[in-house]
């Protein structure tokens, strides 16, 4: 008498194993689009930080020199010359930024006023809202720029 066994396969099909694999490579692709404007979004916050900073260690560089205002020459970026003014006693040292733009800072005429700047790389962030806009002492602080004047 001949027997046939009855197996069941117990495996996946290869369609189930396909779907399966388009689902995890759908997932990972909406996380790292997350990740991406999360690092964007950190970067930004972190020039927004490095002005502020920057801010206040011009403040206390104009106490201690009232006489002679902020450092710099009017009409030209002097964001350069800084590290020679504010290190250390001021500041550590000059922030870097994180990304790929480039810190300005500019003075007026009589060194009495200064605007510091930045390029975001979110350009509609909510911190554009509140910064000053418009061409302050050569400086173009139209958005995405993010500018502090004093």
């Amino acid at each position: 008498m001949l027997y046939f066994s009855s197996k069941q396969n117990t495996g996946f099909t290869l369609i189930e194993l396909l779907v399966v694999v388009t689902i995890i490579g759908l997932l990972s692709t909406m996380v790292l689009v997350s990740l991406n404007t999360a690092r964007m979004k950190a970067r930004d916050v972190r020039r927004l930080a490095d002005l502020r900073q920057v801010a206040l260690a011009l403040e206390m560089y104009y106490d201690d020199n009232a006489s002679t205002g902020y450092p710099g020459t009017s009409g030209s970026n002097n964001w350069s010359i800084l590290g020679s003014y504010l290190e250390p006693d001021y500041m550590s040292s000059i922030p870097i930024d994180p990304g790929n733009e480039s810190y300005e800072y500019w003075v007026n005429t009589e060194n009495q006023s200064y605007v510091l700047g930045i390029n975001l790389e979110d350009g509609n962030s909510s911190a554009l809202n509140g910064d000053s806009d418009g061409s302050i002492f050569g400086c173009n602080c139209d958005d995405p720029m993010y500018c502090i004047q004093l």
